[in-house]
């Protein structure tokens, strides 16, 4: 399939067409081995750290390549075509990463983001906990200051990596405010269970981790206390929602491509499927959908590369319309394979299976709604008068 054409500057062009190879060469054929055996090789980092693609969205000076913001979507979306378990490998890295870059100690990120650039360390975002999903305010996970340390107790559930990780980015509350902590893989009283069977990202090795009186120096804080959702957690989630987004537009292009070569192949009642005007309804609201997604992700890359606070809301417009065009994209794709669409010689069972989870993760696609929808009432209260308002 030919790059479709988008107003990119030539290095953004280049890149693209650099992206596109790579999973071609060297995502697409591992990723049903990553799905079902449950795990990543992590030979797979270190051909991205020789491609330059690790760490990509890091500033030179850490040892990344400073990618604009429109690049690093377009390097989500070539992965999240290729293995959503990567693309989800890709961001999550970029979660703590950009949380570490914004809200760090020179210290911190001096000692951390060139390791992460170079694929030394891989880390993971651990906020979610076992009876704690969205409603991360009621969060059981403490910590409490003992001198010149910090002691964690509590579990967090669905971490992603989190079997693997070298450093994980946790939330936890210290008398009614939530702190943002760096706990590392060997710290005394950590301790990692992984998850197993799950319906999608089945590549991301899961895991639940405990805090048992886990003791870290009180260096190793990000921000300040009470700093931990409102800024560090937010700060984290919205570059993931922004990777997701990228990724969901990845995967459902990769549903469209399977389709188009699988109905142009594929004869039934000696007419090619192509041919059924059906078939063509499918394909077209797909490569509607797919427009739609890439151009909302774009219209958020331009904010972000701008500064501008405004990219917040588009990232979640972003990341809630391409994960839900991803999901009807996959479930399309396997009704037009028919029986080989539950079939793993074919991708789109697995696409089928981890677009779901995208509806999931970095926020679901009813919180997106409530978020969107509350910036819609916003917007209308901003715009009239204080007494038609009341009214």
């Amino acid at each position: 399939m030919e790059l479709y054409s988008l107003d990119l500057t030539e290095i953004q062009g280049n890149n693209q067409i650099a992206f596109r190879a790579f999973v071609d060469s060297e995502i697409v054929p591992l990723a049903a081995a990553f799905d079902q055996n449950e795990y990543i090789s992590f030979d797979i980092i270190n051909k991205m750290v020789e491609k330059g693609f690790w760490g990509a969205e890091l500033p030179r000076e850490y040892g990344g390549r400073g990618f604009d913001m429109i690049s690093y979507g377009l390097f989500n979306e070539e992965i999240g075509r290729g293995c959503a378990n990567i693309r989800n490998l890709v961001g999550v890295q970029g979660m703590v990463s950009s949380a570490i870059l914004k809200w760090g100690s020179d210290e911190q990120k001096n000692n951390w983001l060139p390791r992460m650039a170079s694929g030394e360390i891989t880390a993971a975002f651990a906020l979610t906990e076992p009876d704690i999903g969205s409603d991360v305010k009621s969060m059981k996970t403490s910590v409490m200051q003992d001198n010149s340390e910090y002691i964690i107790n509590g579990s967090k559930k669905w971490i992603t990596f989190g079997q693997s990780a070298n450093l994980y980015l946790v939330f936890a509350q210290c008398d009614g405010k939530v702190g943002a902590f760096l706990v590392e893989r060997d710290t005394p009283g950590f301790s990692t269970k992984p998850i197993k069977g799950l319906l999608g990202f089945r590549g991301s090795m899961l895991a639940e981790l405990n805090f048992d009186e886990c003791r870290i120096p009180k260096e190793n804080i990000v921000g300040r206390l009470g700093f931990g959702l409102s800024h560090v957690a937010n700060y984290g989630l919205t570059h993931g929602r922004y990777s997701t987004a990228w990724g969901c537009v990845g995967l459902a292009q990769g549903c469209l491509d399977a389709c188009v070569k699988y109905a142009s192949e594929r004869k039934q009642f000696d007419t090619y499927l192509k041919e059924h005007q059906l078939i063509q309804q499918m394909i077209a609201d797909m490569m509607t959908n797919v427009t739609a997604a890439r151009l909302l992700c774009l219209h958020a890359a331009y904010l972000r590369e701008a500064g501008d606070q405004r990219s917040i809301m588009e990232t979640s417009l972003a990341k809630y319309f391409a994960s839900t065009i991803a999901s009807k994209a996959a479930s399309d794709a396997v009704q037009i394979h028919g029986a080989n669409g539950c079939s793993a010689k074919y991708p789109v069972a697995r696409y089928m299976r981890d677009a779901k989870i995208m509806e999931i993760v970095e926020g679901s696609t009813q919180i997106q709604q409530v978020l969107i929808a509350r910036h819609a009432f916003s917007k209308r209260r901003q715009s009239m008068p204080k007494q038609a308002e009341r009214s």
